[in-house]
């Protein structure tokens, strides 16, 4: 009886790992219902090879690595809605660290890497040991051999399986069980594979710009200033999903009623972001290089390309180039070849108060403080703003306060102190989604009263978000952003024919396009002829 528990427990063990799912949505008991193909074919064969040739190590580390692509998946899916690629996603994990660092502190963080690695040693260990187990019955050769038939068979049941569902072949029916497993792992390689295609397709396609010997642009301006802001987690959730649109659209009728009063118009359409729940980074390189920048590969060779953004465009029409980031700690090399004659990171921004925990300082008083940080020049400003405090993980989150009363920024220092810290937050996602609400209102509100301050004289505007959030957050997997364009009535006449609505909150059949087209659009639209003639994408 001992012999017959040990083997059920370890055929238990083995059996787990192949149901495992990697999707949030699959996490239930009907996972169990699916009879995974590779178990009878690794219990067999362990049979029949005994514990020849390491068999039980190889399959063991085999296993594992099919349980690290699932939770990878599970992790990428939970975050950014897509599965994990590790040619492209890899550096994700000193990002995940960092932020992690930033909620539970540096000891738990290190804690939690030791407990992980510990745990991943434990699994292969207690795997390995699972299929020795099985290698260690010993049948006579006739049963033996029996075993080393039926494994065969086992093996080509699951390739047959494996074909079909990746359409190698095609059967009337899907053959019964799955092999679901290798079919996954045998993805996820091919997926490298044609990863590193894609970027050497991508790589030519980004050197080869038909606007990049075009010059003359954006003289439709006349000069004037021009402020891109960007407004983290910001997306189509805010107008369909019912726990949100009640706030924010309220605040954009509020802030639309303000803006029109002093003399300004406003647009407003939807961009498809490249990435959602988070890498704001593949939104801003897509929208300014005019190049769909959907991973970290294709963001580094758009990079490597001297393919030219937005702001190199302006730095050729006379503009004063400009980046306030103050969500940027550390070196940002990449930076040199964006366009930007300045960077202001969070240390260049004189706030003297205290942070909120991943968020540097509040939004407010980044939008109070930045004009003050651009020195006297005979040039216009074409100026940059990445927004943060709607980042992630949302808490705590400031209250708006008067404008002259902003000063060094001490002034949010109870508001910093308050809260449920993100880890007590994030243990019930209901609270997480009223965080969110909050933390993308306050930021809207800033912005929006910001932009009804800046007067007579005042900039084109334009204010959009970068990604939607994480799924579970946003309720869809829409990658839809809100755009909104502000200024003169005369120069937002220039962008009739996009197709955007009148105001602050854009059309829920609204036309659609996705962000690489913005560049382009944008240039077009903003000029009124220029020297060379360029053959349209």
């Amino acid at each position: 009886m001992r012999r017959v528990a040990a083997l059920a427990m370890a055929a238990g063990l083995i059996f787990a790992v192949l149901v495992l799912p990697n999707h949030p949505d699959a996490m239930g008991w009907n996972t169990l219902k699916r009879w995974p193909l590779e178990l009878p074919l690794l219990l067999l064969g362990m049979v029949a090879i005994g514990r020849r040739w390491g068999a039980s190590y190889i399959f063991a580390l085999l296993l594992l690595v099919a349980v690290v692509i699932k939770v990878a998946d599970f992790a990428m899916f939970s975050a950014f809605d897509r599965t994990f690629n590790l040619v492209l996603d890899t550096f994700l994990i000193g990002a995940g660290l960092s932020l992690l660092r930033d909620s539970i502190g540096g000891v738990l963080t290190v804690l939690a890497v030791i407990g992980t690695a510990g745990l991943l040693v434990l699994l292969f260990l207690a795997l390995e040991r699972s299929l020795r187990v099985w290698a260690s019955l010993a049948p006579p050769r006739p049963l033996r051999a029996s075993a080393a038939v039926l494994a065969v068979m086992g093996a080509g049941w699951a390739a047959a399986d494996v074909g079909h569902h990746l359409e190698y072949w095609r059967f009337d029916k899907s053959p019964p069980g799955s092999a679901w497993t290798t079919r996954l792992t045998l993805k996820r390689g091919i997926e490298v594979e044609q990863t590193a295609t894609e970027l050497a397709r991508f790589t030519a396609e980004a050197q080869g710009d038909p606007y990049a010997d075009t010059t003359g642009f954006l003289n439709a301006l006349e000069g004037r200033d021009v402020l891109l802001i960007w407004i983290e987690s910001y997306g189509r959730a805010s107008f369909d999903n019912p726990l949100y649109a009640p706030t924010h659209l309220e605040t954009l009728r509020e802030a639309e009623a303000e803006i029109a009063w002093s003399g300004m118009a406003m647009k407003s359409g939807w961009l498809t972001s490249p990435t959602s729940g988070g890498q704001s980074w593949l939104a801003h390189g897509t929208l300014a290089s005019g190049l769909w920048t959907s991973d970290n590969g294709r963001y580094n060779a758009m990079l490597a390309s001297d393919h030219k953004w937005l702001f190199h465009f302006a730095q050729d029409a006379g503009y004063r180039t400009t980046a306030i980031m103050p969500a940027i700690t550390m070196a940002w090399p990449e930076s040199r070849v964006m366009g930007f004659d300045k960077i202001i990171p969070a240390a260049d921004i004189p706030y003297r108060g205290a942070r909120f925990r991943w968020v540097t300082m509040p939004d407010q008083f980044t939008l109070a403080t930045y004009p003050a940080l651009l020195p006297t020049d005979a040039r216009p400003d074409f100026v940059q703003i990445a927004l943060i405090s709607s980042h992630a993980p949302w808490t705590p989150i400031p209250d708006m306060v008067p404008w002259e009363e902003i000063g060094d920024g001490t002034i949010f220092n109870e508001m910093a102190d308050r809260g449920p810290t993100p880890k007590d937050l994030w243990r019930d996602r209901g609270a997480v989604r009223d965080a969110y609400r909050q933390s993308v209102d306050y930021t809207l509100r800033a912005t929006f009263s910001h932009v009804a301050r800046l007067g007579d004289d005042a900039p084109l505007v334009i204010v959009m978000g970068d990604h939607q959030p994480a799924g579970f957050v946003a309720g869809s997997d829409n990658k839809d952003i809100a755009a909104h364009m502000i200024g003169p009535p005369g120069l937002l006449g220039l962008i009739d024919h996009w197709g955007w609505t009148d105001g602050l909150v854009p059309a829920a059949d609204g036309p659609v396009r996705r962000m690489d087209s913005f560049r382009n659009d944008f240039l077009d639209a903003f000029t009124h002829a220029r020297v060379s003639n360029v053959v349209s994408q």
